[in-house]
């Protein structure tokens, strides 16, 4: 299977950055990521465009998580703690773009798909949309204590307990009711709400919308306490271990609770 590529097109003022492994549902390799991060240092410096817009190709995913193979390679807490060191240096910079980010979701935002989403300023989604983070059923890792902020802050402690704890997704309609979408949008409009969007961005003050976005990711980020001892704790377990083999077998995971 393909290790898939994030492709960048830009029209007026606007770039599309494409997550493009459709026969994957979007699911991130590390060249993917890599190709995120290679995107957004490109845009943060490219004072032409005005709004970035984050989209999977093949209109039944944005991005269905990492993919999960390459977690075998895995051995110690340490390789957890590399690896969130590493996402957390790919979404701060997709969070840290002057101009607004909108992802624009059809299908599945899970795992490392919901983390970018979220990362990104404002959401549009389709009718019958997923999000969720189901590793409490799946791998039995956990995410970085920056992402756990995220997701509060996103959807508040309760729906995140619930969607983490139950390993639940969330539907479309739940995410617009906390305030995580701004619209949700049939597909046959879908193309034509993201222009009006990106065009009312366009309209307003660059630099107004850059600083309130920074100003509003310090807040974010102030008093953000130190998680390392949870991450070597979940990727060190043999639950992770266990985990990740049932997934690739497509078989239940046996938990041992260590």
């Amino acid at each position: 299977m393909s290790d898939g590529e994030v492709r960048v097109l830009r029209d007026g003022g606007v770039a599309t950055i494409l997550f493009d492994r459709p026969q994957a549902r979007n699911a991130m390799t590390w060249q993917m990521y890599e190709g995120l991060h290679v995107a957004c240092v490109e845009l943060s410096r490219d004072d032409s465009v005005r709004v970035a817009v984050l989209r999977g190709v093949g209109g039944k995913a944005f991005i269905a998580g990492t993919d999960i193979a390459q977690f075998k390679e895995f051995k110690s807490g340490e390789d957890g703690i590399a690896y969130e060191v590493t996402m957390e240096n790919y979404l701060g910079a997709l969070e840290a773009l002057p101009m607004p980010t909108l992802a624009v979701v059809e299908g599945w935002a899970i795992g490392g798909g919901l983390a970018i989403a979220a990362c990104c300023d404002l959401r549009i989604a389709t009718p019958g949309t997923k999000f969720g983070v189901p590793i409490a059923r799946t791998l039995g890792n956990c995410l970085s204590v920056a992402n756990y902020a995220r997701l509060v802050t996103a959807l508040g402690a309760a729906r995140t307990k619930r969607m983490m704890l139950m390993a639940e997704n969330v539907p479309a309609e739940d995410a617009l009711a906390a305030g995580f979408l701004m619209e949700i949008a049939e597909p046959a409009a879908l193309d034509e709400r993201v222009a009006a969007i990106c065009e009312r961005l366009k309209g307003n003050a660059p630099v107004t919308m850059r600083v309130t976005k920074e100003a509003i990711r310090r807040l974010q980020h102030a008093g953000i306490p130190n998680g390392d001892d949870l991450v070597r704790a979940a990727y060190g377990s043999e639950d992770f271990r266990e985990g990740v083999h049932a997934f690739v077998d497509k078989r239940p995971p046996q938990w041992k609770g260590r």
